[in-house]
């Protein structure tokens, strides 16, 4: 698992409060029971993780956490630091 995708993994259990093996590829919000106000708070905590700024159009085309994590190591890689923020 990349350093990425582990945080990404921890801000998203952390935020829709559910177990880390719920926590999949496939995975989708809504599986997860997240409501709007979670999916706001998952995307506000990593753009401050990352220090990246994620544009709503890029994210409509987002389907599942797989994606999530593609779209944030993208979004990192084009900053060209590949910590994320202490």
């Amino acid at each position: 698992m990349s350093p990425v995708e582990e945080k990404v993994r921890q801000i998203v259990v952390k935020v829709v409060r559910k177990q880390d093996t719920d926590f999949t590829p496939t995975s989708t919000f809504k599986d997860l029971g997240a409501d709007s106000l979670d999916i706001v708070q998952v995307l506000v905590a990593i753009e401050d993780a990352f220090e990246i700024e994620m544009v709503d159009e890029e994210l409509k085309e987002i389907t599942n956490m797989e994606g999530l994590v593609a779209y944030v190591e993208k979004k990192v890689a084009a900053k060209g630091d590949a910590k994320p923020a202490a």
